[in-house]
């Protein structure tokens, strides 16, 4: 049956910023599509909570508390799922962000903070899992990096973070590459989602009418609409793809909400 195609059972995936939104549902949605999953985030006491779920959903969970801007803990999660659950098939790098900013305000710094947070520390997840991946038997591995329509679109005030995510993009084609055939590599590159960064646009009627109505689609994503994107990259129905960048962003063509910074 092609539904057995959406199935990832007995696999193993790390996910990555686990605790809420995006990283959460999707942890959620690889247990209920058969995986165990490791959780890593900075607050233990939400890992919990979605480890509490991955076990509703008749899998195991394991959840490593850890600040992912340190380049060891993000690439110590590949050891955690060999230690717990003995293999490794499926990698969601989810972490990431940046602080919008005028121009002149956006300092080579925060360049640098943006890239090393979106970028480096996938890489270095992605990098500890490949020894792991490529043990993996059965159908291809899969990693699946989340990045953000911003990475193609042009907004004032997001020099820093749209400059790292169309990083992230590439990043995810050139990986893709050089890992094929036994390790397959996509991004998704996400809109609007419901999510703590959205918190102060989703509690302000005028605000979250005006990115609605930028969206074709007319609505901001649910995390579950990321969740269920990832899960067909992970699993064997997206097993002919590799270094794309899947857009799940209602359709916009361009940024949909005024951040009301001041000039430059």
């Amino acid at each position: 049956m092609i539904l057995d195609r959406f199935r990832v059972t007995g696999r193993v995936a790390v996910v990555t910023g686990a605790g809420r939104g995006i990283g959460a549902a999707t942890a959620i949605a690889l247990a209920e599509a058969g995986a165990d999953v490791v959780l890593s985030a900075r607050t233990e006491s939400q890992l919990a909570a979605v480890a509490r779920q991955v076990e509703a959903a008749g899998r195991r969970a394991v959840i490593v508390p850890a600040d992912l801007r340190d380049l060891d803990a993000a690439a110590g999660l590949p050891a955690a799922a060999i230690s717990a659950f003995g293999r490794l098939d499926i990698v969601v790098n989810n972490v990431g962000g940046a602080l919008p900013r005028p121009f002149l305000a956006t300092k080579p710094r925060h360049l640098a903070d943006a890239f090393q947070f979106n970028v480096a520390v996938a890489h270095a997840l992605t990098q500890a899992a490949v020894p792991h991946l490529l043990a993996a038997d059965g159908l291809t591995a899969a990693v699946i990096n989340i990045s953000s329509a911003m990475g193609r679109l042009a907004g004032r005030g997001y020099l820093a973070y749209g400059t790292a995510k169309a990083a992230l993009a590439h990043y995810t084609r050139l990986a893709a590459a050089d890992l094929a055939p036994r390790i397959r590599v996509n991004a998704i590159a996400v809109g609007s989602a419901a999510t703590s960064a959205l918190d102060i646009v989703l509690g302000d009627d005028a605000m979250r009418r005006e990115m609605e109505q930028a969206t074709p689609l007319g609505r901001i994503a649910d995390p579950e609409d990321v969740a269920a994107a990832v899960l067909f990259l992970a699993a064997p129905a997206g097993g002919y793809v590799t270094g794309k960048i899947l857009e799940v962003d209602g359709g916009i063509d361009r940024p949909n909400l005024d951040l009301g910074l001041p000039d430059l």
